[in-house]
């Protein structure tokens, strides 16, 4: 298990790595105002399904269906066929009305900063179909056991997004923003080719050329209808930090210029703990819970939550501490240069300590949530987090106006709280609290308290330093 875990880990951390690289590029080229947020805008229908098909919810889904199918081939292919015929139809009518698609985003921008905005919508969208593919290829990769791949292939999307800025970067806004949006393109295409190289390695390429050659002549029907039962509740259950996300996204747009990006800088900064300790985690850990569940081996399933449990929470707990405390020297770090300010920097820095709040809860509400997916518990999952994003939504209505972008980060942390109560409760408060009736506890709490009070001065010496 630990070893996926590393793995996957590890492909995530270079994967981030490189997109902070790029988003430091980005930010010196454009800065944080109209321009950014136009493409950011842009960016945001497609990178929020992004997520959410990367974050498990196909995965979760798909999994258990293609393990019960007598006809794997034919199943893996009848789902791949009926996703993808949807989600080309869709990029064509995004294509057709990008204007009207963009006013779905920009609730409360002018006809002007929609007509700019409207062609890069059409643009970036078609790196959903790219996405998809990527996502369908990852998830036979990851029931070989295989996490490298898919953890790893962002990079080639940071890769070329860095390229166009880096052969743009003295041209104009316009210029810069419609390069990034080809660029996208490419790097999707780079991550499909790979994933295809380690099907082709993994020995699945035979699997799907069987399975679209016999597609006509064998009936899958009734897999296919539970994998629907399953993804529907699945997806709801595993994007709620991205819709979270997306209406934060949608509400800065009713505030001053440059909210949008703020909130981009933030969760850029808030998705590198959450993906490589939070995600790497929970999607290397699932396979083994599932299995012994199933098995009705649950003294196995506690064990591996129990570490993992302990090792998430040190994880997250100093990436919360340094977040926290750290907010202002960090944003300066990655981005305080070019067209991006000391304000900017005030400002990001706001938004990620709200941001930063949440970080322990979303990722302990994912791994609990892993005992729910185990036992099939999709719907209730789904249930859960349409109430927590529901907390989210009204929060952030409540917010938004006296703290700015912070009160709508500071919404989605309260929604994932609740999120994490809830999922607790329905896994059963017993088996959390006997997780916590450890030494581990005190060594937790002790550690927090000493690495806090190191964070804190070390904020205060490097201000002083840099301002």
């Amino acid at each position: 298990m630990f070893k996926s875990i590393f793995s996957n880990s590890f492909g995530i951390l270079i994967s981030r790595v490189t997109g902070l690289a790029r988003d430091i590029m980005m930010t010196s080229a454009l800065g944080a105002n109209v321009w950014s947020d136009v493409f950011l805008m842009a960016f945001k229908f497609p990178n929020l399904f992004r997520r959410i098909f990367a974050e498990g919810s196909f995965t979760q889904s798909f999994i258990p269906s293609y393990i019960a199918s007598s006809q794997k081939s034919v199943f893996a292919v009848a789902i791949f066929i009926r996703f993808m015929a949807f989600i080309v139809a869709l990029s064509f009518l995004v294509t057709l009305f990008p204007a009207f698609f963009t006013k779905l985003l920009a609730w409360d921008w002018g006809e002007d900063l929609i007509a700019q905005t409207a062609p890069l919508t059409a643009i970036n969208f078609w790196y959903l179909d790219l996405i998809f593919i990527v996502t369908f290829l990852g998830t036979l990769l990851q029931h070989k056991e295989h996490f490298f791949t898919t953890a790893f292939s962002t990079v080639w999307l940071n890769i070329a997004m860095v390229a166009a800025l880096f052969l743009f970067s003295q041209s104009d806004p316009k210029t810069i923003v419609y390069a990034l949006s080809f660029s996208i393109l490419i790097g999707g295409l780079l991550q499909v080719a790979t994933h295809l190289y380690s099907i082709r390695r993994q020995g699945l390429l035979k699997l799907l050329v069987g399975g679209w050659k016999y597609r006509k002549t064998k009936n899958v029907k009734t897999e296919e209808s539970k994998f629907s039962s399953l993804f529907f509740p699945s997806l709801l259950g595993n994007s709620t930090a991205q819709i979270a996300s997306f209406i934060d996204t949608s509400l800065a747009s009713f505030l001053v210029a440059g909210s949008v990006s703020y909130l981009f800088y933030a969760n850029r900064i808030f998705q590198l703990p959450f993906a490589i300790i939070a995600l790497a985690i929970t999607t290397a850990l699932f396979p083994s819970i599932a299995k012994a569940i199933k098995n009705d081996n649950h003294s196995l399933a506690y064990k591996n939550l129990h570490k993992s449990f302990w090792l998430l929470s040190a994880l997250l707990g100093l990436s919360v501490l340094g977040g926290v405390l750290l907010a202002e020297p960090i944003v300066w770090l990655l981005f305080e240069r070019g067209n991006f300010t000391i304000q900017d920097t005030r400002n990001t820095a706001d938004v990620l300590m709200m941001y930063m709040v949440g970080l322990i809860p979303f990722g302990l509400a994912k791994l609990f949530s892993l005992y729910l997916y185990s036992m099939h518990k999709h719907m209730k999952a789904a249930k859960i987090a349409a109430l927590s994003l529901g907390i989210n939504l009204i929060f952030s209505l409540l917010l938004m106006k006296p703290m700015g972008a912070a009160g709508l980060a500071l919404a989605g942390s309260i929604g994932g709280a609740v999120q994490l109560i809830l999922t607790v409760k329905e896994v059963g408060w017993n088996l959390f609290f006997d997780l916590l009736k450890t030494k581990l506890s005190l060594y937790f709490v002790a550690g927090m308290t000493l690495f806090g009070v190191l964070f804190y001065y070390l904020n205060q010496y490097v201000l002083h330093l840099i301002r």
